[in-house]
């Protein structure tokens, strides 16, 4: 027991340590459940955009067990009545059932963490762990038989027509999670409502276009970017999940209210889980080419403005899944909406990159989402229309979860202050 109990104390101690000023109970566990769901250790590995559905289940159950105290939002399952003791201790005891649950391998681990943590603010025997453990299995139940991590899932290789996926270099991996495009949805009516149209058939100029761009944007060496489109795109090779999660830490910390904390950061997970389940379905139905293959082929693709060069290596190796539509630019449009139809467009707020050890600020979050859809493009694995619509695509499933989950529950003003915000009325 020495050892693991070791490992919890460091990482409460890490987490003091690291997180911002503001932190607070759903702040530490999100970066508890970040070092969890990417971790190694985590079976089956959370591959492509999968680990939306742990952090959505973990947040989610925080949110829950602290409005079993607070009352403010709507819970995602039922009301947990007569609750008793700290919302602290209740949150950081569904955030730990949670992971507990869904990454059974680190479960000794996570114990320790839990009563370090616990015990670290006096709250080790508070009745409040009893009120987030019936969350947890509130949210665990809600989503049993989802569709999410099969335990025969299909292995897809995709075709070799011309416009078709097919492994690429270097690793040649088939489609990683193939089932998530069948995954019910937290808070869409299913996984086809928000469908992406068809992408550009080979033939047409909007292909010759995207391909173009790409073609010289992306590639690895000897590329028409300029110095600020390489900065930016190194900038965003950090694991942009993790990078994530942590800018939402940040963006919310400030606010020093553990229930809206939880309801931004439960509706942010929520909404980009729907938009990767969203993008997923895309990828799989079109079964749409990477750069790296279209421009190798590109003398077979029926089209004359396309030349073709079989040596073309993008900027940074291309994941193992189809282009269309982007799931880098659903979820990043879907954490961007979701704090802009709370804050408003408008708030400074920073992104860091550990890859290049740098930060940086903006100034409208909807300057993050379009920056997204160029990086994409630079980084060479990417064509302009997959970002595009997934920048639509992750937008709407924002707003649909918004408008349609852990809504306030003292009347109308509050939707007309959240207006007033958004609309920028109040400058």
């Amino acid at each position: 027991m020495k050892g693991p109990r070791t490992l919890g104390w460091f990482i409460c101690l890490a987490l003091v340590s690291t997180s911002p000023a503001g932190a607070d109970v759903v702040t530490d566990w999100n970066a508890i459940a970040t070092q969890t769901i990417i971790s190694p250790l985590a079976s089956p590995p959370r591959g492509g955009g999968a680990a939306f559905l742990d952090f959505a289940m973990v947040h989610l159950a925080m949110h829950d067990a602290i409005q079993a105290f607070e009352h403010r939002y709507e819970p995602y399952g039922d009301p947990i009545p007569n609750a008793a003791g700290s919302p602290v201790a209740a949150a950081a005891s569904a955030a730990h059932a949670v992971l507990a649950e869904r990454f059974p391998a680190q479960a000794g681990s996570l114990y320790t963490t839990f009563l370090s943590y616990l015990t670290g603010l006096g709250l080790q025997d508070d009745p409040g762990v009893g009120v987030g453990q019936d969350a947890a299995a509130q949210i665990i139940s809600l989503r049993m038989g989802d569709g999410s991590f099969p335990s025969n899932p299909e292995i897809f290789t995709g075709g070799t027509q011309p416009g078709e996926w097919r492994p690429t270099p270097p690793a040649f991996a088939p489609m990683a999670v193939p089932w998530l495009g069948d995954v019910v949805p937290f808070a869409l009516m299913s996984s086809t409502q928000l469908f992406a149209p068809p992408p550009p058939h080979l033939t047409s100029g909007l292909y010759a276009r995207d391909y173009n761009e790409v073609k010289a944007l992306g590639r690895a060496t000897n590329s028409s970017r300029t110095q600020e489109q390489t900065d930016l795109a190194l900038f965003y090779s950090d694991n942009l999940i993790v990078q994530g999660q942590r800018t939402l830490r940040g963006v919310v910390s400030s606010l020093h209210d553990v229930g809206t904390n939880a309801r931004l950061l439960a509706l942010a997970n929520l909404a980009a889980s729907d938009a990767v389940i969203t993008s997923w379905n895309a990828k799989r139905h079109y079964n749409y080419w990477r750069p790296i293959t279209a421009i190798r082929e590109g003398e077979n693709d029926g089209n004359p403005e396309t030349i073709g060069d079989p040596t073309w290596v993008p900027m940074i190796a291309t994941p193992a899944y189809p282009d269309y539509t982007s799931g880098a630019n659903n979820f990043t449009a879907a954490f961007t909406r979701t704090l802009a139809l709370y804050f408003g467009d408008k708030k400074t707020f920073t992104v860091t990159s550990t890859p290049v050890n740098q930060t940086k600020t903006y100034e409208r979050f909807s300057d993050q989402a379009a920056d997204m859809v160029n990086v994409r493009i630079y980084q060479g694995i990417h064509f302009r229309t997959a970002d595009e619509v997934a920048r639509i695509q992750g937008t709407l499933a924002a707003n649909w979860a918004f408008a349609h989950t852990l809504r306030p529950v003292h009347g109308s003003w509050w939707w007309l202050a959240w207006w007033w915000r958004v609309t920028g009325a109040s400058h």
